[in-house]
């Protein structure tokens, strides 16, 4: 009678969410468990791109702020993802006149993105946590942005004169997580600004990644910190040492 052989893979498995290891079942590629599990992340993460995120339902999440709804310069999902360019410019019917800016410290800009999932289950709360977090500050009404990418909160802030924005969005899904959500927070807003002048939190979600109490605090220092010395991008940096973290990453639109 032979022993069964110790799963090589095991610990690596054991250590990360990553598909290692995973084995054959005969002339398949993979057995069959692992083969149905593929399939299904692999379709959450499609419905996760196409769905469209239920705006009434994200308004009544956070009443009882004041929310005001655009749209960007993409007429409908399937040109927003043909058109990146479009996705990143509001339409002509969202723009307001700069004389009646109020000029806000801050304005919140929650955008679809690329996750409908990820801005349904966490925008609300995680822009709930951040505004308490900042409550010395003075905060715009919340933006909630459709067919939107990352450079539509330039525009937004800077219509509004605002001296900072910071843009909750929809991430990219993955076939282990389809509803992480990414804060993106940019000093000086304007239409024309580099990926390399904002901050970015990534990965928050429930499935190991960032917690809405961490990510509203590293979004409260990082701002704190960027409208002290008047720069997001890669001119700041997270002091782990006062967050007790890990560094923030710095990831492109």
């Amino acid at each position: 009678m032979s022993t069964p052989t110790k799963d090589p893979w095991a610990r690596v498995r054991a250590a990360t969410p990553a598909r290692v290891g995973l084995g054959r079942s005969g002339t398949a590629l993979l057995p069959t468990k692992h083969s149905l599990e593929f399939q299904y992340a692999h379709a959450r993460a499609r419905d996760a791109v196409h769905k469209q995120v239920d705006l009434e339902r994200l308004e009544d999440d956070l009443a009882p702020l004041e929310v005001v709804r655009v749209n960007s310069a993409a007429a409908d999902r399937a040109t927003y993802l043909r058109r990146p360019d479009l996705g990143r410019r509001l339409d002509e019917g969202s723009r307001i006149s700069p004389e009646i800016s109020n000029a806000p410290d801050i304005v919140f800009v929650i955008a679809d993105g690329l996750s409908a999932d990820a801005v349904q289950t966490h925008a609300a709360a995680v822009t709930r946590a951040a505004i308490e977090a900042l409550q010395e500050f003075t905060i715009a009404p919340v933006f909630l942005a459709s067919q939107a990418r990352v450079a539509i909160g330039d525009e937004i802030g800077a219509m509004l004169g605002a001296r900072l924005v910071i843009l909750l969005v929809g991430e990219r899904p993955g076939l282990t997580v389809a509803d992480s959500l990414g804060a993106y927070i940019t000093y000086r807003p304007e239409v024309g600004r580099r990926d390399s002048e904002r901050n970015c939190i990534s990965n928050i979600h429930g499935q190991g990644g960032l917690d809405y109490a961490t990510a509203a605090r590293k979004i409260a220092w990082l701002t704190r910190e960027a409208l002290r010395i008047g720069v997001t991008g890669t001119a700041l940096k997270e002091d782990a040492e006062v967050l007790g973290d890990t560094a923030v990453d710095m990831l492109p639109d």
